[in-house]
């Protein structure tokens, strides 16, 4: 057999009807079954027991009932037939069973006050309404009564009464002035539930003469007034003060001050009071205690906590309100009020009753012949409900006997009903608190089964889930039902099946192969009936593609994609939802296809979206959510507190951090007095603080502003904050950078860097200057001056050491004491040259000088080194002098020796030194002059062919621009050069100095030589020069040769010419960036070429030299210059050090003294006698000669 089980209603909302207990049936509401059956009558809709009308308006007391066939009504009144025929205000409503009262025509309500019951009857039997009382509302007046004004002492207690008129129901009570502006309530002032307005003490301004209680009967809509209140509260020096003007006695002549006073209550009274609720209501209790100064109200129970979700404090905690009370909320509460005097307590008993509640109403029956049932009428109360029956209107003990039932106190047990047992059954609980009444009905029926579903239903069911197929019956007996699947299959019983009571078939987990034709049958002992339903199943709905959860930022776009996949057969409709509504009615939001696109994103639109997919089966949605960010908004409320001189307290409020969280604060500070409009950076806090301590610099007028940061960016500034200037102080500090250096001979300039505004502290900044002779014992000289930055201090000693001190001061004060720092007069020009000048000659081109040092005291200044001034006067073999060029050498420091580079060989050269300071030179030493050794010669200055013939050749050339010694011969070294390029044997031969042209004969005709030429001295070797050359043709030969074979037009030739075009352009293109290379000499070229361990290059730190220049390094170069590559200086020859050579006179000196610069040379022209240059020539000059 199938499982059988009690079928959920929540689960198959279509089921039209529950099964009751195995014994009883429910009619369902078919309308054509209803058609068919009878029924007895069952009340629908009645007024309220306690019907209170508004006596303006008709009177209409409700009654509907249904059965079949349909019920007659009759009403009674008071307990007697109501005879609506004989009075013309009343009429019952057609097919109904509510009393209309037209009392608006012709009547009173008053007339008709009592209590009502209506009675629906048809041949099964009678229905009852409740008793309902009706009776017209009330609004009375106040009576007339005269109200004397209240005068009081300022802290004592005070009650208004109120008092209303009792009304119908009872009024809300509240209290007004004249204005109808509701009377302010406190802790100290606050109406009772009595509606009276209670004082724990009075003040000054409590005095009015409107304290007016208003009654409003919500009713009838109206509002009643009572007379109003005149209240004065004086003070007791005021009262003195009255009653010594008016001379006569009062009951508070001589009183004094009310004292404060510790609580004591107002209301309840006394230490202990009752009280009792009913079950479902809410219980309130209340407790106002007067005392000075005003009590504060506690509540605890004595036996218990209080409930927590139920418990709620009114009126200042005045009042205690426990709703949904039960029996377990009886127990002692206790209210205490304390001030700081002393406590009062007071204890309220509570017992909770309760109006009858059912524990099991009583429920229709439908039953067959012949069988049994029960009807159950369980109700509880406090104290227990007494349990009445009554069947169809009567008292059940006056009522025709019926063997078929059995009374048994709040059951009846029915025992094989037949139709006559077919009747309406009232159940009464009631106590002294209330009554409940119910009806319900036993109905007798013999019917065949009905099967109510339609035919041929068809069921759409999603794959994998439950697939409820519908059966609705009706018999008398109760049917048995069978379910069958296809034409000719079997009972179900396979496991995978439920039978629910109501007759509905359940496949808990539909599948495809669950598709088919499902048979109901209904039998019963009068008969069967059966009914056929299709089920078919459906692919369930899906989202492949769920839209994702998005953080943008405001004003950008964001796009929620979401696509689903359906069974063919259903068509999905997608819908987008926003927090669970409809998406905003705005352009900006748009649906593409699978996409919600969302433009210019707003804080409005963050929340979260939903993508629904609904088809007539099935619902599937998918959700994101969207946070919208930006930048937070800015902080405001800006407060400045605890204000001291050099700090303050700044608090403000955080603007929306737009869902993205603050992650600091940047505060900014502007001075309104110095710079205003300019802000300034003050401090950073946590995004968590909202408070900073600032500290501050006197005597500045501050306003701050405070922006707000988070991963976005920086918000917007804050309105700035008010404005609080700090107090002027002393200075804390002196000005910086003090120096004391002498600008003439007899002056000491004191220098300082100022204080700026903020440190200046108050107005009025000034500087007291103070100096005096460092190894002296003179007092200190001192000159106030304005807010400047430098003191010229007149008259003092040439080159003296002072101390020098600059305190800062303002209207307030002096700065702390500065320290002192060491400064120099005036230099001026030394007065000693060095002595003792020795020159020490390494080789042809280097010469070491030596000298004595010059006495500290004649360089009167800092001594800054040593310049050397060196020129050639002439040549060793030459006297006729043209010009003399002087170069400058400068060694710093204290040194007394150094080395001159790049001399010309065999020259003679003047020297003198001289000592330099910080204001210039001093004298020169005596000249003193030292001749430089013979060197190997430049390269020819020109070598040229001239005269070529068949078989010589003849050579002229120019001897060496600087011979650098007396030449002693020419080398010449030539060979022949054959038509594919090899060189031939090398000849060698030596030619007399004196000579400048020489003819090469026995030379072989038509043939190419290369000639290699050198001038040489007793040193050695110079640079050698090259030419090439071609002799004649044999014209014989030519002309043969020409008739065979023209040369210009053989490729070799145009080759060899292409080769020689591209030297010469590579040559011409050297020629001219060495030329313009300029004429510095690099130091490492130098030391290379000397490898004495002495020279090296200078560094920066101990002041040396890095590189040398010559002012002729300019001048255009000499055709045909050479350079040796490796005769000018030999290594052997040099034993100076490069760390002796000196500076020019361009150079510049760190300010640690330390000497940065280049030689540099100065040209001094002088004539001299003669046409030969005694020119030194320039090492750099040489190299860049070199092609």
């Amino acid at each position: 057999m199938p499982k059988k089980k009690p079928f959920s209603a929540g689960r198959v909302p279509l089921i039209l009807f529950l099964c009751q207990i195995v014994s009883a049936l429910d009619v369902p509401l078919d309308p054509k079954l209803l058609d068919d059956l009878v029924q007895p009558p069952t009340i629908t809709q009645q007024s309220p027991k306690d019907y209170i009308i508004d006596p303006r308006e008709n009177i209409v007391i409700q009654c509907e009932a249904k059965g079949k066939p349909p019920p007659s009504f009759s009403w009674t009144r008071n307990g007697t037939h109501f005879d609506i025929d004989k009075d013309p205000l009343v009429t019952m409503k057609p097919g109904s069973g509510t009393l209309v009262i037209n009392i608006m025509s012709d009547g009173k309500a008053e007339t008709y006050e009592g209590i009502y019951q209506c009675t629906a009857r048809n041949e099964r039997g009678a229905a009852i309404s409740n008793n309902i009382v009706v009776r017209p509302s009330r609004s009375p007046l106040w009576t007339k009564e005269r109200l004397e004004p209240i005068t009081l002492r300022n802290g004592q207690s005070l009650v208004l009464p109120c008092r209303p008129p009792v009304g119908l129901p009872p009024a809300i009570i509240f209290w007004m002035d004249n204005s109808f502006q509701r009377l302010p309530q406190s802790e100290r002032v606050s109406q009772g539930l009595n509606g009276d307005l209670y004082f724990s003490n009075v003040l000054p301004e409590d005095t009015r003469e409107d304290y007016i209680c208003y009654a409003r009967f919500n009713h009838t809509q109206t509002i009643q007034q009572k007379q109003p209140i005149s209240l004065k509260v004086i003070s007791v020096d005021e009262l003195n003060d009255t009653i010594a003007a008016n001379l006569s006695d009062t009951e508070f002549y001589g009183a004094k001050p009310s004292k404060e006073r510790p609580p004591t209550f107002l209301t309840p009274e006394g230490n202990e009071s009752l009280k009792e609720e009913l079950r479902g209501n809410v219980l309130s209790l209340e407790c106002i205690a007067e005392g000075l100064p005003t009590p504060i109200i506690y509540w605890i129970k004595e036996d218990g906590t209080l409930p927590v979700n139920r418990t709620f404090y009114r009126n200042f905690k005045k009042t205690l309100q426990i709703t949904q009370v039960s029996e377990a909320d009886s127990g002692n509460y206790q209210c205490i009020a304390k001030n700081t005097l002393g406590a009062v307590h007071h204890t309220i008993s509570v017992t909770v009753k309760a109006a009858p509640y059912w524990i099991v109403a009583p429920q229709n029956l439908v039953l067959s012949p012949g069988e049994n049932g029960t009807l159950i009428c369980r109700a509880n109360g406090n104290p227990k409900p007494r349990i009445g029956w009554l069947t169809n209107g009567v008292p059940i003990e006056i009522a025709p006997d019926d063997p078929s039932r059995k009374i048994d106190g709040d059951t009846i047990i029915f025992s094989n009903v037949q139709e006559r047992s077919s009747a309406v059954y009232q159940c009464n609980a009631s106590n002294e608190y209330g009554y409940l009444l119910a009806n319900a009905f036993v109905n007798v029926l013999a019917e065949p089964p009905r099967i109510l579903t339609s035919a041929n239903t068809l069921y759409q069911v999603i794959a994998n889930r439950p697939a409820l197929l519908d059966c609705a019956f009706f018999g008398s007996p109760r049917p048995t039902i069978e379910w069958f699947k296809g034409t000719r299959g079997s009972a179900l019983h396979e496991d995978i099946y439920v039978l629910h009571d109501n007759g509905t078939l359940e496949i808990p987990v539909a599948q495809k192969d669950s598709t088919g034709t499902y048979t109901c049958v209904a039998r019963n002992k009068l008969g069967m009936a059966k009914n056929e339903v299709h089920l078919e199943i459906k692919d369930p709905t899906r989202i492949i593609k769920q839209p994702e959860y998005a953080v943008v930022q405001r004003g950008s776009k964001v796009s929620f994609e979401c696509k689903v996949k359906h069974d063919h057969t259903l068509i999905p409709t997608i819908m987008w939802l926003k927090d669970n509504g409809e998406l905003p009615n705005d352009e900006r939001f748009s649906i593409d296809k699978d996409h919600l696109v969302v433009t210019d994103v707003s804080d409005d639109d963050g929340g979260t979206y939903t993508c629904a997919a609904n088809t007539t089966l099935d619902r599937v949605s998918a959700s994101a959510v969207l946070r919208v960010v930006d930048v937070p908004n800015p902080p405001f409320d800006l407060e400045l507190t605890n204000q001291l001189d050099k700090s303050v307290q700044l608090t403000w409020t955080p603007g929306d951090d737009n869902n993205s969280p603050i992650t600091k604060f940047i505060i900014e500070y502007e001075d309104a007095m110095r710079e205003a409009g300019i802000w300034h950076h003050q401090a950073e806090v946590s995004g968590t603080q909202t408070t900073a301590q600032l500290k501050l610099s006197p005597y500045v007028n501050y306003s701050f502003r405070v922006m707000a940061e988070n991963s976005i960016g920086r918000s917007v500034p804050s309105e700035a904050s008010e404005q609080y200037l700090t107090k002027a102080a002393e200075p804390d500090q002196n000005p910086t950078a003090v120096e004391g250096l002498g600008t003439e001979p007899d002056n000491l300039v004191i220098t300082w860097k100022p204080l700026n505004g903020f440190e200046s502290n108050g107005p009025g900044l000034q500087y007291k200057v103070s100096w005096r002779q460092k190894d002296g014992d003179d007092e200190w000289t001192s000159v106030v001056v304005a807010n400047v930055s430098k003191y010229i201090v007149s008259g003092t000693p040439t080159f003296v050491p002072y101390l020098i001190k600059v305190q800062s001061l303002n209207d307030v004060g002096f700065a702390p004491e500065p320290a002192a720092v060491m400064g120099h007069s005036g230099e001026d020009l030394p007065m000693v040259a060095p002595g003792n000048v020795r020159v020490n000659v390494v080789n042809s081109t280097l010469a070491e000088v030596h000298w004595d040092p010059v006495p500290l005291k004649s360089v009167r200044g800092h001594l800054q080194g040593y310049r050397i001034y060196y020129w050639k006067a002439q040549g060793s073999s030459k006297r006729n002098r043209r010009h003399i060029e002087k170069k400058i050498l400068t060694f710093q420091g204290s040194k007394t020796h150094g080395m001159l580079p790049g001399l010309q060989p065999y020259s003679h050269y003047t020297l003198n030194v001289r000592v330099v300071n910080g204001k210039g030179e001093g004298p020169a030493s005596t000249d003193r002059g030292f001749h430089t050794p013979e060197g190997v010669p430049s390269a020819p200055s020109s070598l040229k062919i001239v005269n070529p013939t068949l078989d010589s050749l003849t050579l002229e050339w120019d001897p060496p621009s600087h011979p650098n010694g007396i030449l002693t011969e020419y080398t010449l070294k030539y060979q022949p050069i054959n038509s594919t390029h090899e060189l031939g044997p090398l000849v060698d031969l030596k030619i007399p100095a004196n000579k400048t042209r020489w003819t090469l004969k026995n030379l072989n005709f038509s043939t190419r030589y290369k000639f290699y030429f050198y001038a040489q001295t007793s040193v050695g070797s110079g640079s050698q020069i090259t030419e090439e050359a071609i002799t004649t043709v044999d014209e014989g030969k030519l002309a043969m040769a020409s008739r065979q074979v023209d040369i210009a037009t053989q490729g070799w030739f145009i080759g060899l010419m292409c080769a020689v075009a591209l030297l010469i352009l590579i040559l011409l293109i050297v020629c001219f960036i060495r030329r313009n290379k300029g004429g510095k000499y690099p130091v490492k070229e130098k030391e290379d070429a000397h490898a004495d361990p002495e020279i090296q290059p200078m560094k920066e730190d101990d002041g040396t030299f890095g590189e040398y220049s010559d002012a002729e390094d300019h001048k255009p170069l000499k055709k045909g210059s050479r350079t040796p590559s490796d005769r000018t200086v030999k290594k052997e020859d040099s034993d100076g050090s490069l760390a002796d050579y000196g500076e020019g006179v361009n150079g510049q000196f760190n300010e640690d003294g330390s000497f940065i610069g280049q030689y540099s040379g100065r040209r001094e022209k002088e004539q001299a006698e003669g046409n030969e240059s005694s020119e030194a020539p320039s090492p750099v000059n040489a190299m860049n000669s070199f092609v």
